[in-house]
């Protein structure tokens, strides 16, 4: 009986030691996670207003009391891009992602502000400068407030605020004089409140002058200039791409941690936070050009959402709720790759792969049809009761590209569960990930991995051949519904590049649909749908506008097969996209309208400030060569 309980528990130290650490267990990422967490910045989702300080949870909110003659208006949460008359209206600018320096400026009721920020030292100022001062007066209230049950006591004197947290003393003050004549302020801590009758000044530390804070802001603005001008001629994209990602970092307490989100939005009608499929490994690479740090937290935070399917979900949302049906496009090792060519170390490999492989294998056992992969939904536990699953809607939210003309008229097979269309997209972009993750797998020695996944990439590529049209001269989504191609299409055409399918001859005539004018070439580019398609004059969604994600995986298709020509045209058409639209109105937008090339076209449907809009900027950086050449291959290990 004895040596039974010896063998028992044998077969449990065994199977303990044979699970794999999650990315979140290694302790080089537990230190990662530690630096982030630290000092002053936007952290909190709910308001771009609002600065806390890490680790200690500690939060200065400015509020906004609009004063009439019969009524009064109050303003305690901001966020960029909502819409509608009497929302606040944020044209957001710098921001950088230790939240050394932000700048916005605001308009609400009658107020009309500049807000910026800076550190000094482990100190925060803000600068509160009004662009007018309104006939009728607008009161700013200085609230204090511990988030997220974090320890600590508020108290207000005569001249300060004052967080006492573990026993250390956080003073904050106002170079304003100080008002107590309003007792009916809805705020339920301590707090100051001050007229808006010219600069305010606020400070933490030691009281400092406004002249003081105006020095110390232009230290840090200054420190973010010179940043940028190592980048020359592409500093001010430096300046947008940052902004862009940086207005949507945030902590996310549930998990404790620090990570890059799409969209405050987003984040607040998903309770929370949301992360999505593709756009958070676009995050994820888009970061690593400036910080090693986040590049590495947004990929191990991302994979820590996989299902217990094993695949990375379309949503994954704060209020605990997940895509448990359907994924996102397979890009995860291709930025994972890049990631890791930009910061070579062995052991962010080692925190990935696991969770990558999975989500490989998941793709063939849960999406093939009749040979081939294709988008769908699988039945699965619903237990927030989402209307969309097991359904073409759900096939089309998997794709990323939701309503595109591609799908038009396609049937959704529940049997299958999977639409009737062999995705040339889809199926480019896993050979891709095969490809990556093989080579991945040969650095950190899982040789019998390599040989797994390149077996699988060779049999897909193979499998590809029966989708090549000659006369179309490119590889065309399949219908297995009536056996035959369509030639509906859109940029994912020119994924087989980045797949290296075909050999010189076809991948000339793939590149031929590039530049012409009667499908995707032009002053704005590259619409998700072909000019000449009927549904292209609408614009509205993936209906003929320019979407980030499209144009960047065709970039780097295009310098994978060698066409280093186009691909340098779209990334200037690109960068002019984001830079117009920056400049015009502090928007990085969702998605831009391939007629005006503006975000705001009031034909489309696009979130003024989505974090992916970045990618319209960040081919640049390749093409100067600050990132790593998308055709370059991973440096074995030394």
């Amino acid at each position: 009986m004895r040596s039974f309980r010896v063998f028992i528990l044998l077969i449990l130290i065994i199977g303990i030691n044979s699970v794999k650490p999650s990315g979140r267990d290694f302790p080089q990422y537990q230190n990662i996670q530690k630096t982030l967490q630290q000092g002053w910045n936007t952290w909190n989702t709910r308001s771009v207003l609002q600065q806390v300080l890490l680790p200690q949870g500690f939060a200065i909110n400015i509020a906004f009391k609009q004063h009439y003659f019969l009524e009064e208006q109050y303003l305690r949460e901001a966020l960029i891009g909502r819409r509608g008359d009497d929302t606040e209206q944020i044209r957001p600018g710098p921001h950088t992602y230790d939240g050394s320096f932000t700048r916005l400026d605001i308009q609400w009721a009658e107020l009309d502000a500049r807000i910026e920020t800076a550190h000094a030292g482990e100190d925060l100022v803000i600068l509160i400068s009004p662009n007018s001062i309104p006939n009728n007066r607008i009161k700013v209230i200085i609230e204090s407030g511990m988030l997220w049950n974090r320890r600590g006591t508020l108290s207000r004197n005569k001249e300060h605020l004052q967080a006492r947290i573990s026993g250390n003393i956080i003073r904050v003050y106002t170079t304003a004089e100080i008002v107590d004549d309003d007792p009916y302020l809805d705020v339920k801590t301590p707090y100051m409140a001050v007229w808006l009758d010219g600069e305010i000044g606020i400070s933490t530390g030691q009281k400092k002058t406004l002249q003081e804070i105006k020095e110390a802001i232009q230290i840090q603005k200054q420190k973010l200039q010179d940043e940028a001008d190592e980048y020359g001629e592409l500093s001010e994209a430096y300046v947008a791409v940052q902004a862009g990602i940086a207005w949507n970092l945030i902590y996310e307490p549930k998990h404790n941690r620090v990570v890059s989100t799409v969209g405050r939005l987003w984040n607040e009608e998903y309770g929370g936070y949301c992360l999505f499929g593709w756009d958070n490994f676009f995050l994820s690479f888009m970061t690593g050009l400036s910080s090693r740090d986040l590049a590495y937290a947004n990929a191990i935070e991302h994979l820590h959402g996989k299902t217990e399917n094993g695949f990375i979900p379309n949503d994954n949302r704060g209020n605990g709720s997940k895509s448990f049906d359907r994924s996102q496009p397979p890009v995860g090792g291709i930025m994972v790759k890049e990631i890791y060519k930009r910061y070579p170390e062995q052991w962010f490999l080692e925190a990935t792969f696991d969770d990558l492989l999975e989500w490989n294998r998941w793709w063939p056992n849960a999406r093939m049809n009749e040979g081939l992969l294709s988008y769908g939904s699988s039945p699965a536990d619903n237990p927030f009761n989402e209307p969309v699953f097991e359904t073409k809607t759900a096939a089309g939210y998997e794709s990323g590209m939701d309503d595109s003309p591609m799908y038009v008229g396609v049937p959704f097979n529940k049997d299958k569960h999977t639409l009737e269309l062999q995705d040339v997209g889809l199926n480019s972009l896993y050979i891709a990930d095969c490809q990556a993750l093989a080579e991945m797998a040969g650095i950190i020695d899982r040789n019998d991995e390599k040989l797994e996944l390149l077996k699988r990439a060779k049999e897909f590529s193979y499998a590809m051949e029966k989708v090549w049209d000659n006369n179309f001269g490119a590889y065309l989504n399949y219908r297995t519904d009536v056996d035959s191609l369509s030639k509906r299409v859109s940029p994912t055409m020119f994924y087989p590049l980045l797949a290296e399918l075909g050999y010189k001859g076809r991948a000339d005539h793939i590149v031929q649909h590039f530049y012409d004018p009667k499908e995707f070439y032009g002053d704005w580019m590259l619409p998700s749908t072909t000019r000449n398609d009927p549904l292209f004059p609408k614009q509205r969604y993936w209906k003929g506008a320019i979407w980030p994600p499209l144009n960047f995986l065709t970039y780097l298709s295009l310098r994978q097969a060698g066409y280093y020509g186009a691909a340098r045209e779209l990334s200037d058409k690109s960068l002019k996209l984001i830079l117009t639209e920056w400049n015009r109105k502090g928007y990085v937008s969702e998605n831009y309208s391939s007629i005006t090339g503006t975000g705001d076209d009031e034909r489309l449907s696009s979130d003024r400030f989505h974090s992916w809009g970045a990618l319209f900027g960040i081919m640049s950086f390749i093409e100067q060569g600050y990132l790593p050449k998308t055709e370059s291959q991973l440096e074995p290990r030394k």
